[in-house]
C-alpha cells in the first residue's frame, strides 16, 4: 500500500511551494534630510527591520553631519545608504527634494564604496507624526524624534519593496535615469 507524505513540502514533492524573493544580506542606513536636522535609521543585517539610530544637526558649512553618517556606515559595515526624496503627491520636486538630492550626491562622492539610493518618500513625515501620536508621544516631544521616525519609514519602505519585488528599488546615484519615450509626431515615427 502506497501512502502520501503528511507534509509534501518536506519531502520536496510539493508543486505549489511559495518562496519569497531573496533579499540581499547587509545593513542599510536610511536618511531623512531636513533643513535643520537629519534623521538616521538602520536595518538589521538581514534587511528585514528598520529601527531609529539618531538625529543629527545639519551642518551645511562644515559637513559634520555627513561625516557622522559615513562613520555610522563604516561602524555598521552598511552596504547601502537610502536617502528619502520628498516629492509632492503629483510627483513634482521642490526645494526639499533638491536639498535631499544634493545631500545624497555629497554622500555618494564622499563614500564611493557604498551604493547611495534615492527613495520616494511622499508623506513619510506625516505618517511619522501620526505614528508618534498613536504611540503616545506628546506633540511637543515629536520634534526630537520625528526625523528618526521618518528615516525608519523611508528605510522600511525600501526594504519591503526589495523583498516584495526581488530587487532594490529607487534611483541609484551615479547611474543615468531611464529616458522617457518621446511623443509620436503626426504622420511619422516616434523621435
Amino acid at each position: 500500500m502506497h501512502t502520501q507524505p503528511d507534509h509534501p513540502e518536506v519531502a520536496g514533492s510539493s508543486q505549489h511551494e511559495v518562496t519569497e524573493p531573496a533579499i540581499r544580506r547587509g545593513v542599510r542606513i536610511g536618511i531623512d534630510v531636513g533643513q535643520v536636522r537629519v534623521g538616521m535609521a538602520a536595518s538589521d543585517p538581514d534587511g528585514m527591520v528598520a529601527f531609529p539610530v539618531r538625529t543629527l544637526n545639519r551642518d551645511v558649512d562644515g559637513l559634520a553631519d555627513l561625516d557622522e553618517v559615513i562613520q555610522e556606515c563604516c561602524e555598521r559595515e552598511a552596504i547601502e545608504i537610502v536617502v528619502g526624496l520628498p516629492r509632492s503627491l503629483s510627483g513634482d520636486e521642490g526645494v526639499a527634494a533638491e536639498r535631499a538630492r544634493a545631500y545624497a550626491q555629497q554622500l555618494d562622492e564622499r563614500c564611493p564604496e557604498r551604493t547611495v539610493r534615492l527613495w520616494d518618500e511622499r508623506l513619510t513625515t506625516v505618517d511619522a507624526h501620526r505614528s508618534l501620536h498613536d504611540s503616545g508621544v506628546k506633540s511637543r516631544d515629536h520634534r526630537a524624534r520625528i526625523d528618526q521616525a521618518a528615516a525608519v519609514l523611508i528605510l522600511q519602505g525600501a526594504l519591503d519593496a526589495e523583498r516584495r519585488l526581488g530587487a532594490p528599488q529607487g534611483h541609484v546615484l551615479g547611474q543615468r535615469k531611464p529616458r522617457k519615450p518621446r511623443a509620436k509626431r503626426r504622420g511619422g515615427p516616434a523621435v
